[in-house]
C-alpha cells in the first residue's frame, strides 16, 4: 500500500511518515530485508529525499528501535506513578516488562530481531533506554527507603543491581533462550523478583 507524500508537507510530518512506512516494512519483512529504496518507493520519494530527513539507514533503524523501547518505558512509568507500595510497584513493573518483551518475541519476531541487534551492537538508543529504566527503578527504591520498606542505603547503586539481576528476563537473547528450551519463565521470574526484593532488605 503506497503512502505518497505531498510536496510542501511539514518536515516533521514527512519524518513521521517515513518512520511509519519503515516500521510497517520492518514488521512485515524484517529490518534486514527493508531497504531505503523500498521506503522511498512507497512514499513516492527518491532515496536522496529520504536521506534529507535521516542522515543514514542506521538513523532510521535507531528511530524505529526507539519507538519499540519507548513502549516498555511507558509501561514502567505508568506503574511507577500508581499509588501502590514501592515493593508492589517493583514487582508489577518487572513482571509487566518481562511479559511485554516475551509477547514481542512470540508475536513480533521481526521487531524482536531488531532489538536483539540493537543490544548486541550496543546502539546508543539501547544505552539510553537501560539508563532510563535504571532511573525509574531508582525512584521506586528511593520511595521504598523513605517508607521503610527497603533497607539499602544507596538507591542508585541498588537500582543498577536490580537491572543486573533482572537482565535474564529483560534481554531479548536470554528471553529467546528461555523460550527455545521450553523453560518456565514465569516461575523463574517470580523467584528472581523474590531475590531482588530480599536484596533490597524487604522482609517477607
Amino acid at each position: 500500500m503506497n503512502h505518497p507524500v505531498r510536496t510542501g508537507t511539514d518536515p516533521d510530518e514527512v519524518r513521521q511518515r517515513i518512520l511509519e512506512v519503515a516500521e510497517e516494512h520492518f514488521r512485515r519483512i524484517g529490518y534486514h530485508k527493508t531497504s531505503v529504496a523500498d521506503i522511498a518507493s512507497e512514499l513516492g520519494m527518491s532515496r536522496a529525499n529520504v536521506y534529507r530527513f535521516f542522515p543514514s539507514r542506521d538513523a532510521i533503524n535507531e528511530s524505529i528501535c526507539r519507538r519499540v523501547v519507548n513502549e516498555v518505558a511507558d509501561i514502567a512509568i505508568a506503574i511507577a506513578r500508581t499509588n501502590a507500595t514501592a515493593s508492589e510497584k517493583l514487582d508489577r513493573l518487572l513482571t509487566a516488562i518481562h511479559q511485554h518483551n516475551k509477547v514481542t518475541r512470540l508475536k513480533e519476531k521481526r521487531m524482536h530481531d531488531l532489538i536483539i541487534a540493537a543490544m548486541q551492537e550496543n546502539w546508543a538508543v539501547i544505552r539510553a533506554h537501560i539508563l532510563r529504566m535504571v532511573t525509574i527503578f531508582e525512584a521506586i527504591i528511593r520511595e521504598g527507603i523513605e517508607a521503610g520498606e527497603f533497607k539499602v542505603e544507596d538507591a542508585a547503586q541498588a537500582a543498577r543491581g536490580v537491572m543486573a539481576a533482572f537482565m535474564p528476563f529483560f534481554h531479548p537473547v536470554l528471553i529467546e533462550h528461555w523460550l527455545q528450551h521450553g523453560e518456565d519463565t514465569e516461575a523463574g521470574l517470580r523467584e528472581q523478583i523474590r531475590f531482588i526484593q530480599k536484596a533490597l532488605g524487604k522482609s517477607d
